[in-house]
């Protein structure tokens, strides 16, 4: 068909080709006039156009149609004709597909737009488009493999160029560009450059435009190719940081106008959004090189959801950091050193970004060793101070990542100052990671437990009665990390300030085993065991089936054992109780008024004083008009017990009596002393569930 032109060029050299005379060439063999198009020899409404040897007919690409208007101006210049020719030839070669013309044509075509004398830029476009034009209408397997194997070798000279002309057809749904991203990312003498190019397209865009989405979605299909991996590992740090910041531009909201709207879960099919594209190519970059187990653990602990988020954006780089600290440390280092420059972007996005990878990446070791404690813990430090509350979180975060790392912070006292001052912070999220680093400060050999007792004095009491559930349970949870570092001092009466903060705790622990918040009450009973064991109190047992089972009598012996080993602090266990008297969850008020009658019942007359009685009676008789029964029940029970107390204070007495004669003193006066007080008697508990089972869920016939 067309063998006769490439007949005659073989023995010229490539360099020496011209368009011009290829085109010649192309239109004298098939008899044509120079100059003419070889698309133009195709009919229109069934006539044959006229052949004008003084001019190049206008070359029309698939899809227009005569009545409209020409895709291409009237003026279309010479050079442009002969990139058409040129076109129309290699789709002649590949349709027949056989391997001598398809070679000839890859060393060819890409030293073709150099011969010309018009902008390189604008020449490789223009041809880019017409091949991709004329490669639908080529059959499938080896014509269609041919050519993407010819537009390859173009990319091989030209890479930025065809990336640039790519990018611009990338977003119509043609199945043909979809084809040429793998394919370029199989040869490996082009995926490096069409990556790289790709690269700064991202950069360019700052992930804004309809451009940005093209790249990110070429992106995505050349990464799923597992040839394209050893191609990434030059700038493998800069993609993955880029395609992370993409995401957190994304979900700020920022968009170009007309790009495509979020696609959310519940939709199926096309268009995916900019979002779902950044995703899958980061999940290719990470499974390409050895991060599956990173793909994996972002999946079962929602970091890709949380990456998209607009609120949960750093949660989710935070967790990627993880998972790459746990299963791709080859990465890490490289990662290190290329975030530390966007630290101090003015773009919020990409500072924001880099912030939270550093503070993740401060758990690994080797990569926190990379920079000076004191260059850490000044740029930490520093955050503190910012006026952005997330900004102030990440550092709390990164400190406790740096508390970690034993050699690398030789004296926990110096982090200290920072963690305390965060726990009067208003934002629950820098409570709970100062809680956090605190907890992984005390893991720490030689661990500062006297000192952090002394200093959590004034916070601890408030923290555990806080009305945020995350926060109740992050503090409940250090104090029993505290007691556990510090058992060895608390049994042989040591660590004053430390067992003068677990007497200050064992009332708010007794009764947080009622909280609604199930992460606060488990945690206050493993809190209870191990102030159990560090003081010895045996009350293991009593204390694991009051928190599942409805049990006065695991709940008397409990209070008998307090108020018979601390009876100085009786008074002060009688106070914390009434407090929760008021308190808005019913829960607590019913186990306030339950633990409040047990106390009274097993305190001595002499150790309580007639105000603090008076007080309890009080608040519990206002507490019997409560709405709900069970508490109204209870606090009816327990006002009975202060009466006896307050009867048993009272009880006669003679002064002087042991001063008297001894016959002159009745028999019965030796052993006079107030009558027994009953044990007082509690309905069965509404809110406490009765078993393990409870908390897992009903088992049974009851429950269908």
């Amino acid at each position: 068909m067309a063998w006769g032109a490439w007949g005659q060029t073989r023995g010229v050299p490539v360099g020496a080709l011209t368009l011009t005379a290829l085109a010649e060439g192309i239109q004298a063999n098939q008899g044509q006039t120079p100059g003419s198009s070889v698309l133009g020899r195709q009919p229109r409404h069934g006539l044959e156009p006229e052949s004008d040897p003084k001019s190049v007919a206008a070359v029309s690409a698939p899809g227009c149609e005569a009545s409209k208007e020409p895709c291409q101006d009237p003026q279309s210049s010479r050079e442009e004709g002969a990139l058409a020719d040129l076109a129309a030839y290699t789709a002649a070669c590949l349709q027949e597909a056989g391997f001598v013309r398809t070679q000839a044509t890859e060393l060819t075509l890409p030293s073709a737009p150099e011969a010309q004398g018009q902008p390189l830029e604008a020449q490789v476009y223009a041809l880019v488009s017409r091949l991709l034009a004329q490669v639908p209408s080529l059959a499938e397997g080896r014509p269609r493999r041919a050519a993407l194997r010819v537009l390859s070798a173009l990319a091989r000279e030209h890479a930025r160029e065809v990336v640039r002309a790519l990018l611009r057809s990338s977003l119509s749904p043609d199945r043909a560009v979809a084809e040429l991203w793998p394919s370029l990312s199989r040869n490996q003498c082009v995926n490096g450059q069409v990556l790289v190019q790709l690269l700064w397209a991202l950069k360019d865009q700052a992930g804004l435009q309809l451009e940005a989405l093209a790249a990110t979605r070429a992106l995505g299909e050349m990464l799923a190719v597992s040839g394209c991996v050893g191609a990434t590992r030059g700038f493998y740090p800069q993609l993955l940081l880029l395609l992370v910041t993409q995401l957190h531009q994304l979900a700020r909201g920022v968009r170009a106008p007309g790009s495509p709207k979020v696609w959310g879960p519940s939709q199926r099919g096309p268009p995916p959004s900019h979002a779902s594209c950044a995703v899958e190519a980061l999940k290719a970059l990470l499974a390409g090189d050895g991060g599956r187990m990173v793909v994996t653990c972002m999946e079962q602990a929602g970091g890709w959801r949380r990456l998209v988020g607009a609120h949960t954006h750093l949660e989710g780089v935070l967790l990627l950091a993880s998972a790459m600290v746990a299963h791709a440390d080859h990465h890490l280092r490289g990662l290190f050193a290329n975030l530390l420059p966007q630290l101090r972007s003015p773009d919020d996005a990409q500072r924001l970004t880099a912030m939270a990878f550093f503070a993740g990446l401060l758990q690994s070791r080797p990569t926190a060793r990379l920079l000076r404690e004191e260059v850490i813990l000044e740029r930490l430090r520093a955050w503190q101070g910012d006026p952005e509350p997330t900004v102030r979180w990440l550092g709390l975060l990164g400190l406790g990542h740096l508390a970690l790392d034993r050699g690398k912070v030789r004296h926990g006292s110096r982090l200290l100052p920072a963690l305390l001052g965060a726990l009067g912070e208003g934002d629950a999220r820098l409570v709970d990671a100062a809680l956090g680093a605190l907890g992984r400060l005390l893991r720490q050999p030689r661990a500062p437990v006297r000192l952090l007792s002394a200093q959590l004095g004034p916070w601890l009491p408030r923290l555990l009665d806080d009305a945020r559930e995350s926060v109740r349970a992050s503090a409940v949870g250090l104090l029993g990390t505290l007691v556990r570092r510090g058992r060895g001092g608390l049994r042989v009466g040591l660590r004053g300030p430390l067992r003068k903060l677990v007497l200050q705790s064992v009332i708010p622990l007794l009764l947080r085993l009622q909280d609604p918040s199930r992460d606060a009450a488990e945690s206050s009973e493993w809190t209870l065991a191990r102030c159990d064991q560090a003081l010895r109190w045996g009350l293991l047992e009593d204390t694991v089936t009051v928190a599942h089972y409805d049990s006065p009598e695991a709940l008397s012996r409990i209070c008998h054992c307090l108020v018979q080993r601390y009876p100085s602090h009786t008074p002060s266990f009688l106070s914390q109780t009434q407090g929760y008297l008021r308190s808005p969850q019913t829960p607590l008020r019913w186990g306030a008024a339950v633990l409040l009658g047990f106390l009274i019942h097993h305190t001595s007359p002499d150790r309580v004083h007639q105000d603090l009685l008076d007080s309890l009676l009080q608040d519990l008789g206002q507490l019997q008009s409560d709405p709900e029964p069970a508490v109204a029940a209870a606090a009816h029970a327990s006002a009975q017990q202060v009466a006896l107390l307050a009867r048993a204070q009272a009880w006669p007495r003679r002064p002087g009596l042991f001063n008297l004669p001894l016959p002159l003193l009745r028999p019965g006066l030796w052993h006079r002393s107030p009558p027994p007080r009953p044990p007082p008697v509690y309905p069965n508990s509404p809110f406490q569930p009765r078993s393990v089972i409870g908390r897992w869920g009903c088992l049974g016939p009851e429950c269908a």
